[in-house]
């Protein structure tokens, strides 16, 4: 009984700051933005892959579930979607965003790393786990899809992406034979 009474006013207390952290706006603003240029994915199977497994932070197609509203863990996927939506947005692609255009180029790579999608996100997304055999087709569709942001070709030179970068940084104009000097 003893040891009960203990626990009351730290339990109270408990109660007390996750009620005050409620206040908190940050992590409830659960409006998705409208769609800019969609990536032109490979395959319809590639489409319904990356949707299952990477839309709720990569697109502006976020679910949002009902604790998605509750402090902290509402902060916590607040962050992962903005991130998420930061680095490779799906439904507003900006092959221009330099960010986004190297996650695109490393998107199959995360993939087959197991990177993606994060573990404690398929703790509460049982529909986003992929077999082996998803995983390589969603890689290997990503590939295809974004291949003109991989970052190193096969000989070891850059992909279109990095030639891009290399001409604006030069204050090329995309013309061939400009001097850099």
């Amino acid at each position: 009984m003893n040891r009960s009474r203990s626990l009351l006013p730290t339990f109270g207390v408990l109660i007390l700051v996750l009620g005050a952290i409620q206040l908190v706006p940050y992590g409830r603003h659960h409006t998705n933005p409208p769609d800019g240029t969609q990536a032109a994915f490979d395959s319809p199977q590639t489409r319904a892959l990356a949707e299952r497994a990477c839309y709720d932070c990569h697109s502006n197609h976020t679910q949002w579930p009902w604790y998605a509203s509750l402090a902290p863990i509402s902060w916590r996927i607040q962050r992962h979607v903005d991130e998420g939506r930061d680095k490779l947005n799906f439904t507003a692609f900006d092959a221009g965003n330099e960010k986004m255009a190297d996650a695109a180029g490393e998107a199959s790579e995360s993939i087959t790393k197991g990177d993606m999608p994060p573990a404690d996100y398929l703790l509460l997304h049982p529909e986003a786990r992929l077999s082996a055999s998803e995983k390589a087709a969603l890689a290997k569709g990503l590939d295809v899809t974004f291949a003109a942001f991989a970052e190193k070709d096969e000989d070891g030179g850059k992909g279109e992406a990095g030639e891009k970068g290399e001409k604006a940084e030069a204050g090329e104009t995309g013309e061939k034979g400009a001097d850099r000097d």
